[in-house]
């Protein structure tokens, strides 16, 4: 775009922003405060993420955009669409041309690698904001590492109705210390970041906070011995257009056979399986 810099952000800003995701590497699980800046889109569609996306962004990277798994989704093809035209970089769908891939509510099926970035947008990081709503509180209590009313509050779940409710955002520790909230994604895509070979970085933009996980880290679901942490169950289901099993599903009904219906969240896959004939 005439009259912008690379990657829209001002350099200054841009920098700011690598010095916190300095600090969240070194640190990982630990949230950086960062100065958000404001940028062309609605506070709530990602603006952490796509500020951590332009600030590491380079001209020879290809970006890939999903959001709930979909390239095609009205978040993605905004998002990806600004950083194209403020960057011309390169642009895919596939998982495995992308270099940097920002994301919201998914991570990818095909396994990532150890060259490639994963941005995922955040909006609530604090994982504790579920048992104290006093951001000087959490603070104190990450600092003594004081998670008993979270344990607390996993226990009454399982109390009340027999498990954790949570489908999504379900809190993981890293490596031992800090208790993380590791975006929306589902539960089915957590073990994805344990010990990941691609460096992960979380943005929030309306919390002003950065954190992240570095590559091979320890990032486990915080569960009990006697009841371990569960996945969503995704036996025995197909997708209808490319055949795959065993990845994370949508379901829907179809309208003409009353049947139930399911098909690949994550569409770049799913596109890429159909193409190779799988």
């Amino acid at each position: 775009m005439t009259g912008y810099n690379f990657a829209f952000l001002d350099e200054g800003s841009k920098r700011l922003v690598r010095r916190a995701l300095l600090k969240a590497v070194a640190i990982p699980g630990y949230q950086t405060p960062f100065g958000s800046r404001e940028l062309p889109i609605g506070r709530g569609w990602g603006t952490g993420g796509i500020q951590i996306t332009l600030s590491i962004i380079g001209r020879d990277d290809t970006l890939k955009v999903i959001d709930q798994g979909s390239d095609d989704s009205v978040n993605a093809v905004s998002i990806r669409g600004f950083v194209s035209a403020c960057t011309s970089i390169k642009t895919t769908t596939d998982s495995e041309e992308a270099t940097v891939i920002q994301t919201r509510h998914r991570i990818p099926e095909t396994p990532l690698r150890n060259d490639q970035i994963l941005v995922l947008q955040v909006p609530l990081p604090e994982a504790l904001r579920l048992v104290e709503p006093l951001e000087s509180v959490t603070k104190k209590m990450h600092a003594e590492m004081d998670y008993a009313p979270i344990w607390l509050a996993l226990y009454e779940n399982i109390v009340r109705v027999g498990e954790v409710e949570l489908g999504a955002d379900y809190p993981v520790m890293v490596e031992d210390r800090y208790i993380m909230m590791p975006s929306p994604i589902p539960r089915f895509d957590n073990p994805k970041l344990n010990n990941s070979p691609a460096l992960c970085l979380f943005g929030a933009g309306r919390e002003k906070k950065i954190y992240a996980l570095p590559p091979y880290t320890k990032a486990e679901s915080l569960c009990f011995e006697d009841h371990p942490f569960r996945l969503e169950d995704m036996s025995g289901r197909v997708c209808r257009l490319c055949g795959a099993a065993g990845v994370f599903m949508d379901e829907f009904f179809d309208s003409a056979t009353g049947e139930k219906q399911y098909q690949c969240s994550d569409s770049g896959y799913c596109g890429k399986r159909r193409k190779n004939g799988k």
